[in-house]
């Protein structure tokens, strides 16, 4: 199973979270956050240290993730070229003119692969049905719970409307979920749930995950 885990701001932190385990990390580029990793903060060391975040990185294949809201297309690669992200995130209203375009851009000239995962904001069963715009142009959909807020509501939406995805991209899923959800989450049965997004139930303060806490649910999740 996949964890990404998200809302991540300071380098020292990312070594520590990719060494207890985690598969993706996730950095958010919207302003609004509190999470929210500006180009100004990570040259003076949030993501900095290239050399030993790569060699973090390779021996255990992490992704990363970079995630926007409503954000330009060429915020968007810039970001891409200078964070090396291998995901882009879109948390928003965008639609297929925007994700046709990002792609069309960066693969394969600037990016050899390049991911794109969509939200869809879950708040009743027939949000699914928003999925059918999106299929045939990313990789992966992340399900979190909708709310006012553009996600960190820290709340999850009825895990059992999953069911009611009958799409072919597999998925992530995503809102308020914590260190004691690990048998919830092993109950969901859904074929192409592919993992989970963690972000706030494991913070010590907002952008700085507890690694230990990610290292004992990472375990106890894939101890099937």
């Amino acid at each position: 199973m996949i964890v990404k885990v998200c809302g991540l701001s300071d380098g020292e932190n990312i070594k520590e979270v990719i060494k207890a385990g985690a598969n993706w990390i996730g950095m958010i580029f919207w302003p609004q956050s509190p999470r929210f990793v500006s180009m100004i903060r990570s040259y003076a060391g949030i993501l900095p240290d290239r050399g030993s975040l790569n060699a973090a990185a390779q021996s255990k294949d992490i992704r990363r993730v970079g995630v926007f809201v409503d954000e330009m297309a060429q915020n968007i690669i810039t970001r891409v070229v200078n964070y090396n992200l291998d995901f882009i995130q879109l948390h928003g209203n965008e639609g297929m003119t925007l994700i046709d375009n990002l792609r069309n851009t960066l693969v394969p000239s600037i990016r050899k692969e390049l991911g794109i995962i969509k939200t869809i904001s879950i708040s009743a069963p027939e949000d699914f049905r928003r999925c059918d715009d999106y299929e045939e142009g990313i990789d992966y959909f992340l399900f979190d719970t909708k709310c006012a807020e553009k996600g960190g509501s820290g709340r999850k939406f009825e895990w059992q409307w999953l069911n009611e995805y009958r799409g072919r991209r597999p998925f992530l899923i995503s809102g308020g979920i914590g260190p004691d959800d690990v048998e919830a989450v092993k109950a969901i049965t859904h074929p192409l749930c592919y993992g989970v997004d963690i972000n706030s139930k494991f913070e010590t303060s907002p952008g700085i995950k507890d690694a230990e806490a990610v290292r004992q649910f990472i375990q106890t999740i894939n101890n099937r």
